[in-house]
C-alpha cells in the first residue's frame, strides 16, 4: 500500500476521486441566475427586433406595395368610346443646351415600354414609323416647345385625339470619390387633349449614376417605373379626358 494511502490521500493510480456534491441550495441558486441571464438576452433580442432567422423583407413589401397600386389604378372605369381615341406617344430628350432633341427613330425601345402597357390596357396608340410618315420633324418638335398651333395641326394631320409627351432630362455634377460624372436622370410624362388640355402628368427618377448614357440610364428608368407611370396615366385619363365645362344651353325659340 502506498504510504499516501495509508495517510487517507487517493491512490495516483486511481484518479481523482469525485468532488463533494455542492448543496441542494447552492445548485438552486445557480439554476434560478441562468434562468435569469437567459431571460434578460431573451428580452433585448426581442426589443432589439433581431432573428438570425427572419430575412429582410423591405424590398417584397415595397413591391408588393407598387402592385396594390397599380391594380388599384388600372381598375378606375373607362368609357368605351375613350378605348377608341388615337394617342400619338412623342418622345425627347433636353440636351446640356437646353434644346430639346426628339428624332423618334432615336427612342425606340422607350416608346416601346410605354407603348406596349398603353395597348394592353385596350387604348390605341400610333407607332413611330406612323408618325414619321405623317408628321415632319419641324411639327413633332413643336411639342416640345410647347407651341400649340403647330402642336394641334400636327395632331389634326395625324387625325390624333390625344398626345402623351415623355421627356427626358439629366443632371450632371463630378463625383468627389471618382474622376467620371455623376448622373441623375428623369423622365416626366404629360397626357393632353390635341387641343393642348393636360390630363394627366407623371414623373419617374433614377437613382444617381456615374457615366454618360443618359438616354440608356432613362431606358432603364422606364422598364422600373413604366408599370406604375402607365396605370397612373391610365387611371387620369379615364377619369378626366373629355370632360370639359358644359356647354351653355341655347335659349328656346320664341
Amino acid at each position: 500500500m502506498d504510504f499516501r494511502q495509508r495517510l487517507g490521500y487517493p491512490s495516483p493510480m486511481l484518479g481523482w476521486l469525485p468532488r463533494t456534491p455542492a448543496p441542494a441550495t447552492t445548485r438552486a441558486h445557480l439554476r434560478a441566475l441562468v434562468a435569469l441571464a437567459l431571460t434578460l438576452a431573451a428580452v433585448q433580442v426581442g426589443a432589439q427586433g433581431f432573428s438570425f432567422s427572419q430575412p429582410d423583407n423591405t424590398d417584397r413589401q415595397t413591391q408588393e406595395a407598387r402592385e396594390r397600386r397599380v391594380a388599384e389604378l388600372i381598375s378606375t372605369p373607362c368609357r368605351a368610346e375613350l378605348k377608341d381615341r388615337k394617342i400619338v406617344v412623342l418622345i425627347g430628350e433636353v440636351q446640356s443646351n437646353g434644346f430639346v432633341t426628339a428624332e423618334q427613330q432615336n427612342y425606340g425601345p422607350h416608346f416601346q415600354a410605354i407603348n406596349q402597357r398603353l395597348r394592353a390596357l385596350g387604348l390605341k396608340t400610333w407607332t413611330p414609323e406612323e408618325i414619321r410618315r405623317q408628321v415632319a420633324q419641324a411639327e413633332i418638335n413643336a411639342y416640345f416647345r410647347n407651341d400649340p398651333d403647330a402642336a394641334l395641326a400636327a395632331s389634326k394631320r395625324l387625325g390624333a385625339n390625344f398626345v402623351l409627351r415623355g421627356l427626358i432630362s439629366s443632371q450632371a455634377a463630378p463625383n468627389p470619390m471618382m474622376a467620371v460624372n455623376q448622373v441623375t436622370v428623369s423622365m416626366g410624362f404629360t397626357l393632353s387633349e390635341a387641343t393642348g388640355k393636360v390630363i394627366s402628368n407623371a414623373e419617374a427618377h433614377t437613382a444617381s449614376y456615374a457615366g454618360a448614357d443618359t438616354p440608356g440610364m432613362a431606358l432603364t428608368l422606364v422598364n422600373e417605373e413604366a408599370d406604375e407611370v402607365v396605370a397612373r396615366l391610365y387611371a387620369d385619363y379615364c377619369r378626366n379626358a373629355g370632360f370639359d365645362a358644359p356647354a351653355k344651353p341655347r335659349p328656346a325659340r320664341k
